[in-house]
C-alpha cells in the first residue's frame, strides 16, 4: 500500500478555532506577526494554548540564559525553524553574531556561567536526559543549584516539543534564515 503525503501549510486566522484566534491576535499585537510555529500549534484546538502556557512560565533562569539553552538545544535537535527565530532572539537579548554560533555548537568560553549552562543542555538534549559527574559538577560549580537544573530540564523539553513539531511539519520558517554550521 502506498501512502501519499500532504505536508502541512500554515493556516490563517480564517482556519483556526475562535480560542486559536485570540490567541493569535494577541501575539501578532504583541510581535508584529503571527509566527508560523505558532499559527500550526493552532491546528489543534488545544495545543497552542497548551504550549504557551508551558513555555511562558515562570522559570528560575532569565531570557538570556533560556536563548543558550533555545539556541543549543535546536541545533541538537537540527531544527532549522527555531534556529532562526532563536538567532533572532539571541541578538535581541544581546549576543553577538559570533557568541550565537559558539552557543549553538555547545560553548561559550566568553562567560563561564553560560558555557556550563550550555554544556549540561546539550548533554541533555543529546544524551535523552542522562548527564555524566562531571558535566553536573561543572553547572553546579558554575553557581547553578538543584532548582535551576530541574528548570533546565522543563525548558529542554519545552524547546524540544517545538523542534519536533516543525521537523514533523516542515512549516516555512518565517525569520532570517540561521548561519549553517
Amino acid at each position: 500500500m502506498t501512502t501519499q503525503t500532504k505536508r502541512f501549510e500554515v493556516p490563517t486566522l480564517e482556519n483556526v478555532s475562535e480560542k486559536n484566534r485570540g490567541i493569535l491576535t494577541a501575539i501578532k499585537e504583541k510581535v508584529g506577526m503571527v509566527p508560523n510555529i505558532y499559527a500550526t500549534y493552532a491546528l489543534s484546538a488545544h495545543a497552542l494554548e497548551r504550549y504557551i502556557t508551558f513555555a511562558n512560565a515562570k522559570s528560575s533562569f532569565n531570557n538570556k540564559e533560556k536563548e543558550v539553552i533555545n539556541l543549543v538545544v535546536s541545533q541538537v535537535n537540527g531544527c532549522s525553524y527555531c534556529q532562526a527565530a532563536h538567532t533572532a532572539i539571541g541578538k535581541m537579548n544581546g549576543f553577538t553574531d559570533e557568541q550565537i554560533i559558539l552557543l549553538r555548537k555547545g560553548s561559550a568560553p566568553f562567560d563561564t556561567k553560560f558555557d556550563a549552562l550550555v554544556k549540561t543542555a546539550k548533554a541533555i538534549a543529546e544524551n535523552k536526559g542522562k548527564v555524566n559527574d562531571d558535566t553536573l559538577d561543572t553547572f553546579f560549580n558554575a553557581g547553578y543549584n538543584k532548582e535551576n537544573f530541574i528548570d533546565l530540564i522543563v525548558n529542554v523539553g519545552e524547546k524540544t516539543i517545538t523542534n519536533f513539531l516543525h521537523n514533523a511539519t516542515e512549516i516555512p520558517v518565517d525569520f532570517p534564515a540561521a548561519p549553517q554550521l
